[in-house]
């Protein structure tokens, strides 16, 4: 009996894409881990048995992936966070989601976040925080500064839950709203600063004393809280 299936034609892969297809095997199988180096063009394309112009184009497709950095001499990335907040970028620039999202997002993970790093006690991370909290309060801080040692305060905060997809995810998340913040804070003048510290504190003391659900109170309150006032999210945001 025949059968009435089709099949489709087999399609052969350029032979740079085959050549990505098995650096990105090596990369993703932990072959070759994050900050080796890759070996020269010359030397891939005779492992390879490929032209130079071949590798040339496979090193640059796996740029585009963001598992390879580097001009001339390439090496494995170390974080895929570029990667991830490029993509949550585009996904608010096309209108895919809102920066109402994103927030949601963020006070979603950190506060989770929070509650670890609160039962946790990560004395390394959580001392970063407090240096960055210290920059937050030096007289004549500007809003650049700030916004920097805002910026490391949180992600020390995520870090200490010893969670690294959350570390990752923020980090994302932190590039992807960086400008939103910064115009932001630009606007603002030091007594808004101050109150900002002052709430960096009091969420910082309440992880130090392992108040895990204060911890997410307090930071759900921070973030919809600046921005409603800021970036005009509104108060349902992150609830």
């Amino acid at each position: 009996m025949v059968s009435g299936r089709t099949f489709q034609a087999v399609v052969r892969n350029p032979l740079y894409l085959q050549v990505a297809e098995r650096i990105r095997e090596a990369i993703l199988s932990g072959g070759m881990p994050p900050g080796d180096a890759l070996p020269p063009e010359r030397e891939l394309a005779e492992q390879f048995g490929v032209s130079r112009a071949s590798v040339r184009e496979a090193l640059r497709a796996l740029q585009a992936q963001g598992l390879v950095v580097g001009r001339g001499k390439s090496l494995v990335a170390r974080a895929a966070s570029g990667l991830l907040s490029e993509a949550l970028t585009h996904v608010v620039r096309l209108r895919l989601a809102s920066l109402e999202d994103l927030v949601d997002l963020r006070c979603v993970l950190e506060a989770a976040a929070l509650e670890r790093a609160a039962r946790r006690a990560d004395r390394t991370h959580l001392e970063a925080a407090r240096a960055a909290l210290e920059e937050m309060r030096r007289p004549g801080v500007t809003a650049e500064s700030f916004h920097e040692a805002d910026v490391r305060f949180h992600v020390e905060l995520v870090a200490a839950s010893g969670n690294r997809a959350m570390h990752l995810v923020m980090l994302a998340l932190r590039d992807a709203m960086a400008r939103h913040l910064l115009d932001a804070l630009g606007t603002e003048g030091p007594g808004v600063l101050q109150r900002l510290a002052d709430e960096h504190a009091t969420m910082l003391d309440a992880v130090e004393r392992g108040d895990a659900a204060g911890a997410a109170a307090l930071l759900r309150e921070h973030i919809v809280g600046f921005y409603r006032a800021s970036v005009s999210v509104p108060a349902e945001a992150a609830r």
